[in-house]
C-alpha cells in the first residue's frame, strides 16, 4: 500500500472526539519486548486461574498473526470515572458499606465502546474507499489476546506506571482502552515520557502487596482478581485485607498523584446505577439470585455470577464492625449457599462472634 492515503491523525483525533473517544494514538506491531517480559511473567505463574493469558501462542504479542496483514494499531481511550459518587476513601473507611470499582459503577462498557470504534473504522473506511484503497481492519475492546496496555504505550496515550496501569500526564489511569487493528501504513504517534520518577505510592498502599516491584504485578495477590478472575476458595491470607471490597479494587489509582489531572466521564453509561457507589452490604447480600440478575443487567458485575458475588460480600461481612443483624444475615443464607459461599460464612461467623 503506497502513502498516497492522506489521512491524518489530526483528521482521526477528531473523529474519535467525535464519538466520546478522549484521545487516539498509532503504534507499529512490534512487541517483542512485551513477548518476552509476558513469557517470563506466565513462568512465574503470576497470572493465576487466567488460562487465557497463555492461549493463543504468539498472536498476543504478534498483531499480525492474530489478524494478518496488521501493519498499523490505532488505539484510542475513553475516560470512565463516574461524576457525582459518593467519595470512594469515606465508603473504604465505612466497613459496613461495599466497595465496588470505579468502572463497574455503571454499564458495562464493552458493547458500547466496540460501536463507537467500529463507527471509527467505519468511518476511515468510507474515507478510502473514495480514494479507491480498501481498508482491513478489525476493532477490539479487551477482548481477544491484545496486549492492549503496551500498545496504547507505544501509541503515546500514556507510559506504564508501577502499578501495571497506563498513565496520562492529562487523564490520569482512569480510562478505558481499545484497538483498530489495520492494515494502513500510518504514522506512527510519540511516546509519551515518563513521569513515575521516585513516586511508589501505589506500591506502599496495595493491601495484599501484590505490586511486588515497579512494574510487576503478582495477580494471585491482587484484589481485582481475587474478587473477578478467581472462581474457587479465596486463601484466607488475603480476607482481612480485602477489607470491604467486593469487586475489584482501586486503591493504587485513588493514591495515585497524576490522578489528581483525571476528568469525569462524559458518557451517561458510565453513570452510578442501583446506588452500588454506597449500598450497604447487607443490602447487596440480601439479594436473591433472580435479583442480582436483574439489578445487575448491563453491568460488568454480571459476569462473576451470584456465587462469586456472595462469597465477596460475605468476606466484607466478616470484616465489618460485628453486629447481631450481620450475624443474623449470615446464618440464615448458610443453609442456600453453594460450598465456596459457606467456606466464607464460616469465617466470617468465627471473626463475629
Amino acid at each position: 500500500m503506497t502513502s498516497n492515503i492522506h489521512i491524518t491523525q489530526k483528521e482521526l483525533k477528531s473523529w474519535a472526539e467525535e464519538l466520546g473517544f478522549q484521545d487516539l494514538g498509532i503504534s507499529d506491531i512490534d512487541l517483542s519486548g512485551e513477548e518476552t517480559y509476558l513469557k517470563i511473567w506466565l513462568g512465574k505463574k503470576f497470572h493465576g486461574d487466567m488460562e487465557w493469558m497463555q492461549r493463543h501462542g504468539n498472536k498476543r504479542t504478534r498483531p499480525d498473526e492474530l489478524e494478518p496483514e496488521t501493519i498499523s494499531i490505532i488505539s484510542v481511550r475513553m475516560n470512565y470515572r463516574p461524576p457525582q459518587t459518593h467519595d470512594p476513601i469515606m465508603i473504604l473507611n465505612h466497613p459496613e458499606r461495599a466497595y465496588i470499582s470505579r468502572y463497574a459503577l455503571g454499564r458495562d462498557y464493552h458493547k458500547m465502546m466496540r460501536k463507537r470504534l467500529q463507527k471509527l473504522a467505519t468511518r476511515l473506511q468510507d474515507a478510502l474507499t473514495e480514494k479507491g484503497i480498501d481498508l482491513q481492519f478489525r476493532v477490539f475492546v479487551d477482548s481477544a489476546p491484545v496486549m492492549e496496555k503496551p500498545i496504547a504505550v507505544k501509541a503515546g496515550l500514556g507510559w506504564m506506571g508501577k502499578h501495571t496501569n497506563v498513565l496520562s500526564q492529562d487523564a490520569g489511569s482512569w480510562f478505558f482502552l481499545g484497538e483498530i487493528y489495520t492494515n494502513l501504513p500510518l504514522t506512527t504517534s510519540k511516546p509519551a515520557e515518563e513521569r513515575c520518577g521516585d513516586c511508589v505510592a501505589c506500591i506502599d498502599i496495595c493491601p495484599t502487596k501484590a505490586i511486588i516491584k515497579p512494574y510487576e504485578l503478582d495477580a494471585r495477590r491482587c484484589i481485582s482478581y481475587l474478587t473477578i478472575e478467581h472462581k474457587g476458595v479465596i486463601a484466607e491470607e488475603f480476607r482481612e485485607a480485602i477489607g470491604n471490597r467486593i469487586y475489584g479494587c482501586d486503591d493504587c489509582q485513588l493514591v495515585c498523584p497524576w490522578n489528581r489531572f483525571a476528568t469525569d466521564a462524559e458518557q451517561a453509561d458510565f453513570a452510578v446505577r442501583n446506588n452500588l457507589d454506597s449500598a450497604q452490604l447487607l443490602t447487596l447480600f440480601a439479594w436473591t439470585e433472580t435479583e442480582f440478575l436483574k439489578n445487575m443487567e448491563g453491568s460488568p458485575i454480571r459476569r462473576i455470577g451470584f456465587e462469586r458475588w456472595q462469597r465477596n460480600i460475605a468476606i466484607a461481612l466478616g470484616n465489618a464492625p460485628p453486629s447481631p443483624m450481620i450475624i443474623e444475615a449470615l446464618e440464615e443464607k448458610y443453609a442456600s449457599s453453594s460450598e465456596v459461599v459457606q467456606e466464607h460464612i464460616n469465617w466470617a461467623l468465627q471473626r463475629l462472634k
